[in-house]
């Protein structure tokens, strides 16, 4: 027959390596978290620094559309600018016979003054 108190003692010394290997366990998974947690936070940060970027990103393609659209337009509208232009100095170019140059090109349609200021006659 075995002793009570040796029973007890030998319980005792059995609970103790496992609350302390509980306790080390138990700081491990702790530092486990707070590693997850320093990580997540850099997450959300890096997170939000990508969100930011991307709203920026998305304001200057919207600037970009409008300008691209814009050109678009314009060089819908160029032909018809041209073919106008055409149309308007050889029509100047046949009913003012003058106006032509000796290299058969079509009248001018602006007159640039070439003279300063200075140098035009007064009014």
């Amino acid at each position: 027959m075995t002793h009570p108190t040796i029973n007890a003692s030998l319980r005792q010394s059995n609970a103790y390596p496992t609350t302390s290997q509980q306790a080390i366990a138990l700081t491990m998974r702790i530092e486990a978290k707070k590693a997850e947690l320093e990580n997540l936070s850099q997450l959300r940060d890096l997170s939000s620094a990508l969100a930011s970027q991307m709203q920026a990103l998305e304001a200057k393609l919207a600037t970009l559309k409008d300008g691209t659209e814009s050109i678009a337009c314009v060089l819908a509208n160029w032909q018809s600018v041209l073919q106008a232009i055409n149309m308007a100095t050889k029509k100047t170019a046949t009913s003012v016979q003058g106006l032509a140059t000796v290299e058969n090109r079509p009248a001018t349609l602006v007159r640039i003054p070439t003279a300063t200021i200075d140098t035009l006659p007064d009014a």
